[in-house]
């Protein structure tokens, strides 16, 4: 089983940056692909980011190109984002996944098997 924890949330203003962390545990996750998703109130889960296993290929959803960079510590078996440029349509909880595979092109949830509790970013204007 896998346990994983999001942190980093908070309240910006639009133009900012956060970084937000996730730790995974339970197993080793050295050779599975992580993600990044959201969802807005009423909204379903967006693709926000992926990393494949050796952090070597990374994948991002277009509305956060070139304004968010994944990447990943295994040593600490934690992956961050990094979001700078923060619009108020960034607002959403930020949700980390594991997936059983290794590529970075996995940008589905139903890929996904473990899920942390997500962590809310608030972007004012």
């Amino acid at each position: 089983q896998v346990h994983v924890v999001e942190s980093g949330g908070g309240l910006v203003q639009a133009g900012g940056s956060l970084r937000l962390s996730c730790a995974a545990s339970g197993s080793s996750l050295n050779k599975n692909a992580m993600a990044w998703f959201r969802q807005a109130p009423g909204e379903e889960h967006e693709f926000v980011a992926s990393i494949d296993w050796s952090g070597a290929s990374a994948d991002y959803g277009d509305s956060v190109k070139g304004r968010f960079t994944i990447s990943r510590d295994d040593a600490k078996d934690t992956v961050y984002l990094q979001m700078n440029n923060l619009k108020p349509e960034d607002t959403a909880a930020y949700y980390c996944a594991v997936t059983k595979y290794s590529g970075s092109w996995y940008h589905d949830e139903n890929d996904y098997d473990y899920w942390g509790q997500g962590t809310q970013v608030t972007v004012s204007s």
